[in-house]
């Protein structure tokens, strides 16, 4: 290797060798102060969060359903309900037709047949897109009325969009002291 003597040429060398002027000048460059690396993230925490967004979103869905059902069977007011529908309503209780216009129908019967019908909400699940709800149903005041367990699909902007019922009469003299609630 060749000593050179000229500074102006050691500076020339020493940039083009991949060294850089600041490493030949007599005052250091300043350095750039790396960030701080993130904090890991936390997996207690973002179980947390998540869990809680779950919950959230499960109590939502409940809420638009109880909403629903009270607007539909209690107040029997299809307008106020029909604002709770998606795009569809399919129906699959085989004593109601499909569509609006089907639970429009049910509303109007039960306004006329069974006007100070009552439904008490007892229970309330939230699955995925599926709420079921386990309900008192009192067609008729001072009668034992009827268990239900109904089952709403809600599509993705949480509208009720289709929707399934099991039915059972409360039997006045039960073979044991269980309730059905």
């Amino acid at each position: 290797m060749k000593l050179i003597r000229n500074p102006m040429k050691a500076v020339t060398v020493a940039f083009v060798l991949g060294m850089g002027v600041a490493a030949c000048s007599p005052t250091p460059a300043p350095t750039a102060t790396a960030p701080a690396p993130a904090p890991a993230p936390d997996p207690a925490a973002m179980a947390a969060e998540a869990t809680a967004k779950a919950e959230a979103d499960k109590a939502a869905k409940i809420q638009v359903v109880k909403d629903f059902y009270d607007a539909a069977i209690n107040q029997k007011d299809f307008d106020k309900a029909s604002a709770f529908l998606g795009a569809t309503y399919i129906q699959h209780n085989p004593g109601a037709a499909d569509g609006p216009e089907g639970l429009k129908g049910f509303l109007t019967f039960l306004k006329t047949s069974f006007p100070q019908s009552h439904s008490e909400i007892k229970h309330a699940y939230a699955d995925g897109n599926f709420v079921v709800l386990h309900v008192h149903s009192l067609r008729e005041p001072n009668t034992l009325g009827r268990a239900i367990v109904d089952i709403f699909r809600l599509d993705e902007n949480n509208k009720v969009v289709e929707h399934w019922d099991v039915v059972q009469d409360i039997p006045p003299e039960p073979k044991n002291t269980n309730t059905m609630f």
